[in-house]
């Protein structure tokens, strides 16, 4: 049995420049980090030939391409393991239409985990790239690369989108200190709605060419936010980019927000968080806040009907937690 653990994401700026559509004209830029929160896939010998997948369904079958679930179907077909296993998905927090980048985690996940069962190990650029080509160039999901390499490396990185297609990933060089601060000033929320983030993502990547200004506008502040994190500036700077990010991000498609959301954030900066954002595509999901310490139980009194799910940086990405051959 092989089981891998890969971790979910944040975004906090850049989202959007690492479409193709954008990065193709010129570098893509986001501060990523990757949290506690995992995707756990399972894969195990099974007594013959069929193929047994538990996900929030169960699908037996006799061939791989009979399988319904796209993402497991392509993982498995791009390693060579097609038959005689039983795969198992496991989700710390509601796996889909969240904005924390599960569909990545999870690909990333297969990966790794298929490799390790056939007694490999790939390194870890490899995972990110071969998640990609699975979700954007096989299944044409209108979706970015930064999901997939911040599940991969883990940590909190600085990603450049390249027009040649390559991706560099550089770790931000923050102290203990201040990374502790900053976990500390960070709520996250549940909003309690799920959206298809298909939708929102298509007419963003469609309108990418008439957005391209707000896109650079949001990547010219990944520089500021990394300085923030890096250098001597006070961190609620770091919440104040948030913000700034957040009222550009509302203009790159029509349901990234709506009055539900906007009631919600206005709510918690009434009662003393100084920035935040709703993060993936937008639409429901998750609110992330950025909040001192002594603000924080009003906004929590503020936003009563969400539910506070508390979170930690994680500096590891995927990896294999339990093989037993």
């Amino acid at each position: 049995m092989i089981i891998s653990r890969t971790p979910l994401r944040i975004s906090f700026t850049g989202g959007g420049t690492d479409l193709a559509v954008f990065y193709r004209g010129e570098t893509g830029e986001v501060i990523s980090t990757a949290i506690n929160k995992y995707m756990y896939v399972t894969v195990n010998k099974r007594f013959d030939d069929t193929i047994r997948l538990s996900y929030t369904k169960t699908e037996i079958v006799d061939k791989v391409d009979q399988l319904q679930h796209e993402l497991v179907r392509e993982a498995m077909k791009l390693t060579g393991v097609t038959k005689g296993v039983e795969i198992t998905t496991i989700a710390d927090i509601p796996a889909k239409g969240t904005g924390l980048g599960s569909s990545s985690s999870l690909t990333v996940g297969l990966l790794n985990a298929l490799y390790a069962y056939k007694g490999e190990r790939v390194p870890t650029k490899r995972l990110a790239e071969e998640a990609c080509k699975i979700e954007i160039d096989i299944l044409g999901e209108p979706i970015g690369k930064q999901d997939q390499y911040i599940a991969a490396y883990g940590g909190i990185k600085h990603l450049y989108f390249k027009p040649n297609d390559d991706v560099v990933v550089e770790p931000l060089l923050v102290g203990s200190r201040k990374i502790k601060k900053l976990q500390e000033n960070l709520l996250l929320f549940y909003t309690h709605v799920t959206r298809n983030a298909n939708s929102i993502l298509k007419e963003q990547k469609a309108r990418t060419k008439h957005n391209f200004e707000e896109l650079r506008s949001l990547k010219r502040l990944v520089n500021p936010l990394r300085n923030c994190l890096e250098g001597d500036t006070n961190l609620d700077m770091f919440g104040a980019i948030l913000h700034k990010g957040w009222e550009i991000k509302k203009r790159l498609a029509s349901k990234i927000t709506n009055n539900t959301i906007d009631r919600c954030y206005h709510q918690a900066i009434a009662a003393g968080a100084i920035g935040g954002k709703i993060l993936g595509a937008g639409g429901g999901g998750f609110l992330l806040l950025y909040c001192r310490k002594q603000h924080q139980h009003k906004v929590k009194q503020a936003l009563g009907k969400l539910t506070h799910v508390p979170f930690e940086f994680e500096a590891e990405g995927s990896r294999i937690i339990y093989a037993d051959y």
